[in-house]
Parts: C-alpha cells; sequence; structure tokens
C-alpha cells in the first residue's frame, strides 16, 4: 500500500512520488502495488478537469508512471476520458479511474461506479460513473478493484467482484479526515470483507489539500475480520502485507491478465501494523498537517497571527510552531488601551516558552486618530460596538500590513464557536489568508491547550491564559459571556444548529430555552455572509462550513414555527 502525499495538478512530481514508491514496493517482491484514488492528479481537481489539457498532461503522466513499471503490478487513480460528451454541457466524458500497469505500459482500467455527490463531495459534477465490473488476474490471483464510495455501498460492487469470483479487492482512496472517521472506515471495511468473504486493501491518500485533510491510515483486512496491516496516520508510508489467499474459485468471468509472474512467497513476514493516535493528539495533529501543507504548497515558508493573550490565538501558536518550526513563526501582540497586563505578559510567555518571533506594535496610537477623524461623523452617538470594531480592523491593517512587506502569510485565529455565530469582525480578525482552527468548538480549543501542556509536562502554555474568563478585550470589563450564554451552554446547541441540522423549532419542543435557542439561530443565520467572506480552514468535523455546508445568505426560514 503506497500512501503518497499527490498535489492537485502537480503531475510530475506527483508521478516522482509514485514511482519512488513502486521501487520501494518492486525491491521487496510485493505482487502488486497500490496508490490513492486520482494520485496522478491529485484529489479533488475539481474544475481542472473542464480543461483539455490537464486532462490530456494527466494521461501522459499515466504513460509515464506505467512504464516504470516491471514485475510489480501497479493499481494507480487516474482522470480517463470516456467516449463522446457529457449530455447538455458539451465537456468530454469523463472518468474517475484505477489504472492496472504492468510490464510498462496500462494494462486496463476500471471506472468508478458509485460517485459521491453530498457534504464536500462534488464528483457526479465531473465524473460518468462506471458500469462494468472486470475481474483481473496479477500474479495468479483474481483480483477486483474498486474506488472509495464503491466499497461504502451495501451490496455494490465490492460484493458483486467477490461474489463473482475475485480472491481479494483493491480499493483505493482519497478519503478525507473528520474526527472518528479512521475507526468508522475500519468498522466499514471490515463489515465489508467479512459479508463478501474476501480480504480487501484500502489505500488511502496523506495530506492536506485547502480545506480537506487526508490522513492516510491505509489498511488491509482479512476475509474473517482481522486488521493485518495499518500505515501510520498523517504520514507518507510505503506497508507491506504478506498472506496467502484462499484457494480461487470457479468464476463465470474470465479476468484479464495483468502481471502473470508471481513473486517469490515472502508468507510468514510480521505484520506491520500503526497504532491509532489518542483523540485529542490525532486533532491536534490533523490541524498542524493542514497548516504546514496550506502554508507551503500555496508557496510560503513564513506566517504572523495577532496573539493576544487569548486561549485561541494561543494553540493556533503552538500549532504553526509545530507545523512551520518557531524560526518561521511571527507573532504580533498588539495591546490597545483595554488590554490587561497580563495578557501582554502571558503572550510574551508563550512566546518565549515556543521559542517563537515575536513583536509589539500598540494601537492606541491609530485608534485615537481615527476616532478623531469620525467624530465629525459621529456627532453625539454614544460609542457601541463601532468602535470595538475599529480595534479589530486596525490589528488587521497591520497583520496585512507586515505580510506584504516580509512575504508571510497570516493565520486567522476564530474557532468555530465564534463563526457560527458571528462573534468576529469583518475586515479585521477574519482578515487573513487561512483559518487554522476554523472547524474546532471553543471547548475543544480548551481541550486540546490542557493537551498540550500534559504533553510537554509542563505550562509551555501559561495556566492564566487557560483559568481566566474569555473575552475580546475591546472595551472595560468585557467578557465573552456578556454577549453569548457560557460556552458549555452555548456549544451544544451550536453543534445541533450547525452539525446536525436540527432547527430552534426542533431544540425548544425537546425541552430547551426558547429565548436563548432562538436567538442563537438567528445569529447563525444572519452570519452567512460573514462566513463567505472568511478564511477557509481545515474540516475536521462531518459538517464544517465551507464546501460541506452551504446555506444561502439571504433566506427567511426560522423552523419556528408548527
Amino acid at each position: 500500500m503506497c500512501q503518497i502525499d499527490s498535489l492537485v495538478g502537480a503531475l510530475d512530481h506527483n508521478v516522482d512520488l509514485a514511482i519512488a514508491a513502486l521501487t520501494t514496493a518492486t525491491a521487496a517482491g510485493c505482487d502488486v502495488a497500490i496508490f490513492p484514488e486520482l494520485a496522478i492528479c491529485g484529489y479533488p481537481p475539481e474544475d481542472l478537469v473542464y480543461k483539455p489539457s490537464f486532462v490530456r498532461d494527466n494521461e501522459f503522466a499515466l504513460d509515464r508512471f506505467a512504464a516504470a513499471t516491471t514485475s510489480t503490478a501497479a493499481v494507480i487513480g487516474y482522470v480517463e476520458r470516456g467516449q463522446g460528451t457529457t449530455i447538455g454541457s458539451g465537456f468530454p466524458t469523463l472518468h474517475n479511474s484505477a489504472a492496472l500497469c504492468a510490464d510498462g505500459e496500462v494494462r486496463g482500467s476500471y471506472r468508478k461506479h458509485q460517485l459521491p455527490n453530498y457534504l464536500v463531495f462534488d464528483e457526479m459534477r465531473y465524473f460518468t460513473p462506471g458500469d462494468e465490473l472486470p475481474l483481473w488476474n496479477i500474479a495468479g490471483a483474481t483480483v477486483g478493484v474498486s474506488i472509495c464510495e464503491d466499497l461504502w455501498i451495501d451490496g455494490g460492487p465490492v460484493n458483486q467482484m467477490a461474489a463473482a469470483g475475485a480472491q481479494f479487492i483493491l480499493n483505493i482512496n482519497a478519503s478525507p479526515y473528520y474526527r472518528g472517521k479512521p475507526q468508522r472506515r475500519e468498522e466499514i471495511v471490515r463489515q465489508r470483507a467479512v459479508e463478501s468473504g474476501v480480504p480487501i486493501a484500502y489505500v488511502n491518500l496523506v495530506g492536506a489539500q485547502d480545506e480537506l485533510v487526508f490522513d492516510g491510515g491505509s489498511i488491509v483486512i482479512g476475509s474473517s475480520g482481522d486488521l493485518i496491516a495499518r500505515s501510520l496516520l498523517l504520514d507518507e508510508q510505503v506497508t507491506i502485507a504478506d498472506f496467502a489467499l484462499a484457494p480461487a474459485r470457479p468464476t463465470d468471468r474470465p479476468p484479464t491478465v495483468v502481471s502473470s509472474h508471481p513473486t517469490k512467497s515472502q508468507v510468514g513476514l510480521p505484520p506491520v501494523v500503526e497504532p491509532m493516535l489518542d483523540p485529542l493528539e490525532e486533532l491536534f495533529q490533523v490541524l498542524v498537517t493542514a497548516t504546514r501543507d496550506y502554508v507551503r504548497n500555496n508557496g510560503f515558508s513564513e506566517i504572523c497571527f495577532g496573539l493576544s493573550g487569548g486561549i485561541d490565538s494561543t494553540l493556533v501558536a503552538c500549532i504553526a510552531a509545530e507545523a512551520l518550526g518557531p524560526d518561521n513563526v511571527h507573532a504580533v501582540l498588539m495591546p490597545s488601551r483595554f488590554s490587561s497586563d497580563h495578557s501582554v505578559s502571558d503572550s510574551e510567555q508563550l512566546a518565549i516558552n515556543l521559542g517563537i518571533d515575536y513583536r509589539t506594535i500598540a494601537i492606541e496610537p491609530a485608534h485615537a486618530s481615527l476616532l478623531d477623524m469620525l467624530a465629525p461623523s459621529f456627532g453625539d452617538l454614544e460609542p457601541n460596538v463601532t468602535e470595538e470594531n475599529l480595534q479589530s480592523r486596525i490589528r488587521g491593517v497591520l497583520l496585512m500590513a507586515l505580510a506584504n512587506k516580509f512575504g508571510w502569510l497570516v493565520l486567522t485565529t476564530g474557532n468555530k464557536s465564534e463563526t457560527s455565530v458571528g462573534y468576529s469582525t469583518l475586515y479585521g480578525d477574519t482578515a487573513g489568508a487561512f483559518a487554522c482552527i476554523k472547524d474546532v468548538w471553543k471547548l475543544t480549543v480548551y481541550e486540546l491547550c490542557r493537551w498540550y501542556n500534559d504533553r510537554a509536562g509542563r505550562e509551555m502554555i501559561p495556566i492564566h491564559i487557560i483559568t481566566k474568563p474569555p473575552s475580546a478585550e475591546l472595551r472595560p470589563d468585557q467578557r465573552d459571556d456578556q454577549s453569548l450564554p457560557p460556552y458549555d451552554i452555548l456549544d451544544p446547541i451550536l453543534i445541533e444548529l450547525v452539525e446536525n441540522d436540527r432547527t430552534a423549532g426542533d431544540l425548544i419542543a425537546g425541552g430547551a430555552d426558547a429565548d436563548v435557542v432562538a436567538r442563537l439561530a438567528r445569529l447563525v443565520d444572519i452570519a452567512e455572509f460573514k462566513r463567505r467572506q472568511s478564511p477557509l480552514g481545515p474540516r475536521v468535523s462531518n459538517r464544517a462550513f465551507g464546501r460541506d455546508r452551504r446555506m444561502p445568505i439571504t433566506q427567511a426560514y426560522r423552523g419556528l414555527d408548527r
């Protein structure tokens, strides 16, 4: 199982990665090496597939990979051109396919049957489903090849190929992460292997692409449901699983020969079963991977962000330091007249503990100047959120100025709780390129910070940051719970509204406080215009803002009437 980190559109780079992994598999005497879904072009290629030259170049890249194969057969994902055009679009028919390669050439292909079109997936926009279920002879074994969603369907292609005589199922994937997904995958693969009566090898992509994180964790499950091999989470790896297959069963569908020369038997090699991670460590490392890959794959090496002494920017500092190395992280302290002394000292201590660069730029002169400029227009109107938001927007301007001058990329620090209800300033603390904790609830931010200190065995994060009441510090003695319910009340309600698609009426009928729920549901709805203008961030839940959850900005449904 060749768990590689393909980059969308980097065709030569992806082929180089695949050939290097294939070389390792060939040297080990493997019969077959399997690679992730669309590994040649990267996943998801989205509207790049509408460019005819992109599809042709992806096929040329496949030919270069196939030319590198010898006795070890290879199964790798690519975009395949079909016959004719898609009805009504004028675009050529395309398939999400797996190429079967051996002895220097492409021997055949399998076209994905089940095209997911939900949550983050749009495959029906681009691809035409396959309808054939070929079997293949690889080194004397009858093999079925399938792609990702094909395995998740009860009674689908995997079961049908097993019933037709396959001794082994090879399933190639680009399966994005959310919390609990690695365990869910193993359950599905185990269920499918047991009910079909044949072992299944499941190889997954690794690395991050925009807001999606592919966590690897490739597995082989035996026909009795036993775990034979598991690859690392969040890292590239060639994992060799070596075992004997059950005798071939009669089939009325003669398999197409891909590779007819079995390698020397190595049955008895110890299995490679990499461990699962602790749930909080897994989540933290997913956020690290997402941040590192987004920054580096977009041509940057250094980042900056505002460090306020609050819990959110603290977690961002820890993620950034691990993702990019402390020397590439620049924290900017931007105190105002409302910033407490301990917010500055806590931020300074955190930066020292992490070994990251930090500087202080006080915003009071700019804030005073802007208030003077606006005074003739504001007249005798009482101060309100306008004056508060000015501070946040000044901070955004300063961060962007530093980023422009030094070639840095700006990280924002808002969490999912704030993003849900619009507790943020547009063009202020939403100004930046990547929101690395955008899909992390506030209570989970606290959990991750406590875990981070536990992992370090000391107070890397000053304990006062974790224990003090959360505050935006934009007015005297401000606390978050003056504007919102306490987070232990807020987050569970928002999870129901945002991730579980419950309405205010549903929750009120279930006994929730009507005034609180109605207000929060309204805040979620009216903040949609902010979310559309905010930077993307890594998806770590099964319902993240962005491509996962597409709500109209202008809409009048409230879900309160019955």
